[in-house]
């Protein structure tokens, strides 16, 4: 007989490539043979299409079964093929008509009792179907809400193979796919994230805040413990804009990947916040894996937060390889037969104590580590990483006075301010294509008509004559007066709006 088709996606990270899945059936002693590169996973599938379509009522002939997954020199992951499986062979047998599945993309695992089990990695396989010019897609009914978030898609959940071949008989009829339920709105869906009214006092930090959130430049908190740098680092997603439709889709299409996307009521249009713990490994950092390319903490925080606290606990090789999506803004990682790569253009948030005890330079209490120790400790921050830190601040404790008085402003007023300065920034460099200032390039800053005048960063070029500002720094630093001057209303920086800038910037003093 001819060769029976459907259609499937393979993802390599986030990318995703369309699959021709293709089954024949031949006279021969009863075997079931699966080539195209699959992985051990998907290797496995032959052993639970067979019960699965046996359990439906459809048991497999007894022949020489051939499934190849085309393009054959792509590798295919994980469990998500057995449902396209199981169709194209229901096709070669007679059971379903071709011309009913040809156009259809078929994601699922399957149980031995033919139900269809969620599979990771739905959202970002739908929306590759849908640049493809795909307009069906049949998914587990667990993975009908995430789905649900593409538009332009029609996506159907059947709970077993057996419904879906009463649909695909009635689909032969004349009829069409049954609508499933909407299971997700398209709405925002709320996260309960606190407010930045509930910080006492810590008047530098909150400005510092603020900087960051409007012009999106990272920001480094060092202090005693308890003194309020993990709440400010939680209130930051606060005062950020919400995100764009396209951008919510792209931090869901991460979590997806790696079945951390859970329930979905609607499209979170809140930025993330991402706080891995300081034991975590390089690859949970960055991305990484031995079976699998997952996106790692950097990658989750897309589009939002990137929070290590107690930054220096964390071992020094991990925290290098920031160095490059700092800069980048993505992650790229290779293996010797392909090259993932993962979006990572985040707010980085760092917190340090002075030292292991977090008593040094605190009056009151006696700090138990010795200077050789307290030395170690603070230069795991120190060089290449913390020069690409543009606010660096240091948070006191709070005093009596702070605790009894006004109450700080909500994150609603702030984040107006925020949305103001960033809509300043972004009329500014629409044409050259930025949208906020820490995207801006140092030689176009450094440049007319953007170049600012010598008297105005007179203080900056003076350090750089010195050598105790690099030329990274230096640009930092204007990018940071760019964007005090948005928060101002001025047009320009002026001598005031740069010198603000440097004294958000002390680096070294971190923790003092």
């Amino acid at each position: 007989m001819e060769v029976a088709r459907t259609r499937s996606v393979s993802l390599r990270g986030l990318e995703g490539a369309l699959v021709e899945v293709e089954a024949h059936i031949a006279p021969g002693l009863p075997s079931f043979a699966l080539t195209g590169l699959p992985d051990k996973a998907c290797g496995q599938a032959p052993d639970r299409v067979r019960p699965a379509l046996a359990s439906s009522g459809y048991p497999l002939p007894t022949r020489r079964i051939t499934v190849n997954l085309s393009p054959a020199a792509l590798e295919k992951h994980g469990s998500g093929f057995d449902l396209p499986i199981a169709v194209a062979v229901l096709v070669a047998s007679g059971v379903i008509a071709q011309r009913v599945v040809g156009d259809i993309v078929h994601l699922g695992e399957l149980g031995l009792d033919g139900a269809l089990r969620r599979i990771h990695g739905i959202l970002p396989a739908v929306l590759h179907a849908q640049a493809q010019g795909v307009r069906t897609v049949i998914v587990p009914p667990e993975n009908l809400a995430e789905a649900q978030l593409v538009e332009g898609v029609d996506v159907h959940a059947p709970p077993n193979l057996r419904t879906l071949i009463q649909w695909y008989a009635g689909v032969a009829a004349g009829h069409d796919l049954p609508q499933s339920e909407a299971a997700a709105g398209a709405g925002r869906a709320e996260r309960l994230v606190g407010d930045l009214a509930d910080v006492v006092g810590q008047t530098e930090a909150r400005m510092a805040l603020e900087l960051a959130a409007t012009g999106g430049h990272h920001l480094a908190l060092g202090g005693p413990p308890g003194v309020g740098k993990t709440m400010l680092a939680e209130r930051l997603v606060t005062i950020l804009p919400p995100l764009t439709r396209e951008q919510a889709l792209q931090t869901h299409a991460v979590a997806s990947l790696i079945g951390a996307i859970g329930a979905v009521h609607g499209l979170d249009l809140t930025p993330p916040y991402v706080a891995p713990h300081h034991t975590a490994s390089m690859a949970a950092l960055v991305g990484g894996g031995s079976r699998q390319v997952l996106p790692g903490a950097v990658s989750r925080a897309h589009h939002g937060v990137l929070f290590l606290d107690e930054a220096a606990e964390f071992d020094q090789r991990t925290l290098n390889t920031l160095r490059q999506p700092l800069e980048s803004g993505e992650v790229v990682i290779a293996r010797a037969r392909a090259v993932h790569r993962y979006p990572a253009r985040f707010l980085l948030v760092l917190a340090s104590n002075p030292c292991p005890c977090g008593n040094a330079y605190h009056k009151g209490r006696e700090c138990t580590c010795s200077p050789t120790v307290i030395r170690h400790y603070r230069n795991k921050l120190n060089g290449p990483l913390l020069d690409r830190i543009d606010l660096q601040v240091s948070v006191h404790p709070v005093t009596l006075s702070a605790l009894e008085g006004t109450v700080g402003e909500s994150s609603a007023v702030v984040a107006a301010r925020v949305a103001q300065g960033r809509g300043a920034a972004e009329e500014r460099w629409a044409a050259l294509g930025y949208r906020l200032n820490a995207e801006v390039p140092g030689s176009v800053i450094r440049r007319p008509p953007y170049r600012l005048a010598a008297r105005t960063t007179a203080g900056l070029a003076r350090l750089l004559d010195r050598g105790d500002l690099t030329m990274r720094g230096f640009d930092r630093a204007l990018r940071v007066a760019w964007t005090v001057a948005d928060l101002a209303g001025h047009t320009v920086p002026d001598p005031d709006d740069v010198s603000a800038a440097l004294a958000l910037r002390h680096t070294g003093r971190l923790a003092a």
